[in-house]
């Protein structure tokens, strides 16, 4: 049997990081067992399903790496099918046309919750008559179509990650709604459950892997499977990603769409390892750090966890510190290329460039960290509080103005690190001062500040493009 999983969002928002996560487990699973990944997009929520989450959805899943192997089922073109299914379910007396006004249900539920008890259907048009259901229609009432549960009968499967389950009908609610009503006692709109097994039995999905938020909605589509005669997969309900007060992760956290992440300056890289951290737990001997390919040559369900996994940002950030300084220069400029010129900054040549990302690589945390460490390579900074408190110590400025001065007659080109390091000498022994001194004013006079990546290869830039001179002078 050839392993096929699938993916089925909703294109009603973006890609929420819980979604990315079931992508994940699923693709993950589907090359572990040299099967398939696939897509489905469940857009039959006509009024909040957009093209652009669409869009969305499919960059997120490119970007973090999950390629699907077949082409996406659109679930909206398969609606015939959807409500052949449910004629098949009306003919075999397995499903009926309901007439309860919306407002009956709410009375309904109403006095449950007076009693203390769950809200339901109570199975009231479950068995009418012709004559009835003509009644209602004459009364111009619309209909949904309901699928018949019995109360006592009893819903198992061994769910990979949660064991042994059992359900009982009495626990579903009563008679699940299949259809939205419809005039001229049409069949309305499928309804989820109903559409998830036709879809999920024609596109011959063997694993069903999702958030445990779906148990209830797997012993009804059991139900379904069983009276449609189609063959039952096999189920995988993964822990929810909570976080840190231990509540379902939500947009009220913040940032929740991959698309935000990506914003954000998060790698792809990271991003997937620290998902799969998220309710996975390693094999011993194997680091936290690893590729997805790495993680798919060990996943399975048995390493899973039932209990829901907290988020947390600073695993994340030390994983994306991880992978970023691992790059090379190359793959680093070719990253941050993108960033600079949308800042409206372009290197003199690659040689510089590629020199400067490897001077301000290894204290990034975030891509985006770098806008800010390569703005005074661009930019000329403003002289803060403490480049300034610098500048005014004892000797400061006696031994810059003979460093400018002596740039001034020698015009050093950025290359020569042995002249950098003499001057510097130079400058400290004429005005008496000490090494250390100078070169924090030096840094001080070139980035403003105290804090930054290596004096001499800083110094060595700016010299290469001609700005050292011009930011020691402004200070003198």
């Amino acid at each position: 049997m050839t392993v096929r999983v699938r993916l089925a969002p909703s294109p009603t928002g973006t890609l929420h990081i819980g979604t990315a996560r079931t992508a994940l487990f699923n693709w993950l699973f589907a090359n572990r067992k040299d099967g398939k990944f696939l897509l489905r997009i469940e857009d039959t929520d006509k009024e909040r399903s957009k093209p652009e989450f669409t869009e969305n959805i499919l960059e997120g899943l490119e970007w973090l790496g999950l390629n699907w192997t077949e082409s996406p089922v659109i679930q909206s073109k398969r609606i015939e099918a959807h409500k052949s299914a449910i004629q098949s379910l009306l003919q075999k007396g397995l499903a009926y046309r309901c007439y309860v006004s919306d407002l009956e249900l709410d009375s309904m539920r109403e006095n449950l919750k007076k009693q203390g008890k769950a809200p339901r259907y109570d199975n009231r048009h479950r068995d009418l008559t012709p004559e009835q259901e003509k009644v209602f229609i004459a009364e111009g009432k619309q209909a949904v179509i309901r699928f018949r549960i019995d109360d006592n009968t009893s819903i198992q499967w061994k769910d990979l990650v949660r064991g042994e389950m059992k359900w009982l009908g009495a626990d579903l609610g009563g008679d699940m709604v299949i259809a939205r009503r419809s005039p001229s006692n049409e069949i309305g709109d499928p309804l989820y459950n109903l559409v998830v097994v036709v879809d999920d039995s024609y596109m011959k999905i063997t694993h069903v892997i999702r958030g445990e938020d779906h148990l209830a909605n797997t012993a009804k589509q059991i139900l379904l499977y069983q009276a449609l005669a189609l063959s039952i997969p096999t189920f995988a309900h993964t822990p929810l990603i909570l976080n840190p007060e231990g509540r379902k992760l939500s947009k009220r956290d913040g940032v929740t769409s991959i698309s935000d992440f990506k914003d954000m300056g998060y790698t792809p890289e990271a991003l997937a390892n620290y998902m799969t951290l998220l309710g996975w737990s390693v094999p011993e001997g194997m680091d936290e750090r690893f590729t997805i390919d790495e993680a798919a040559a060990k996943f399975d369900f048995d390493r899973v966890n039932k209990a829901g996994a907290k988020f947390d940002w600073d695993k994340l950030n030390w994983l994306n510190s991880q992978v970023l300084h691992s790059w090379s220069s190359e793959q680093l400029l070719k990253v941050l290329e993108p960033l600079w010129l949308r800042e409206g900054w372009k290197a003199p040549n690659n040689e510089w460039g590629l020199d400067l990302a490897e001077l301000i690589g290894p204290s990034l945390t975030l891509l985006n960290d770098s806008i800010e460490q390569s703005r005074p390579f661009f930019e000329e900074p403003t002289l803060e509080a403490d480049g300034k408190h610098q500048l005014q110590s004892e000797g400061a400025l006696k031994a810059i103005k003979y460093l400018a001065e002596e740039l001034k007659r020698d015009s050093w080109d950025g290359k020569d690190m042995f002249y950098a390091k003499n001057l510097v000498s130079k400058s400290a022994d004429l005005a008496e001062v000490k090494k250390g001194l100078v070169m924090k004013s030096l840094r001080a006079a070139l980035l403003g500040r105290l804090n930054g990546p290596d004096l001499m290869t800083t110094w060595s830039l700016l010299a290469r493009i001609g700005q050292d001179l011009n930011r020691i002078n402004r200070c003198l």
